[in-house]
């Protein structure tokens, strides 16, 4: 049986890095892995999961932000991503060999615009170009 906050460090350090190069943000321990958050709320958490339903060994899982227009092609878009079932724009992302990390970079960025305070959002680069 594997320790759900035992995230591979591999896993740990890229999100780490994409996350604390965000204005004000900042790492802490969850009451199962790790979450990155601005001021009180969660821009990301990632923990080790179970064997979730379908797999067959411990899976490392993240969940994010979305914008709330997104959140259902994100349910939709293949076995990489999920739905949580919590929270009305919670997207949960299935950690993988294949794992896009420029498309993780996006991900973060956009969740971190949707939770930070705007004037701390808009010390980021515009999306658009």
């Amino acid at each position: 049986m594997s320790d759900p906050g035992d995230v591979p460090p591999e896993i740990l350090d890229r999100l780490s890095r994409i996350c604390l190069a965000l204005p004000e943000a900042y790492e802490e321990d969850a009451w199962v892995g790790v979450r990155w958050r601005i001021r009180m709320k969660t821009i990301a958490h990632v923990r080790t999961v179970d064997r979730p339903t379908g797999a067959t060994g411990p899976l490392v899982v993240m969940t994010f932000r979305a914008p709330d227009d997104e959140v259902g092609a994100f349910a939709n878009g293949g076995r990489a991503y999920f739905r949580a079932d919590w929270g009305h724009n919670v997207v949960g992302l299935r950690f993988s060999r294949r794992t896009d990390w420029a498309e993780v970079r996006e991900l973060l960025t956009e969740s971190y615009r949707i939770q930070a305070p705007k004037k701390l959002a808009a010390l980021l680069p515009d999306p658009a170009g």
